[in-house]
């Protein structure tokens, strides 16, 4: 298993020459959010389609 020093080192050195600071950010957060999501779904911390349907109706009032 990669520590989150090497995970982080891995992404930036796959973001482009030009790639700014944000952007950088913006993918490592990304990761982070799919790594959180995984975790998540695997202890069971998940919801059905209805029930998010449901919220995001709510969200719009």
């Amino acid at each position: 298993m990669q520590s989150a020093r090497e995970k982080m080192a891995e992404i930036i050195k796959k973001q482009p020459d030009d790639a700014t600071y944000e952007e950088i950010l913006r993918e490592l957060a990304f990761e982070r959010m799919i790594q959180n999501g995984l975790k998540d779904s695997r202890s069971g911390k998940t919801m059905s389609n209805d029930e998010m349907r449901r919220r995001i109706a709510t969200w719009r009032k």
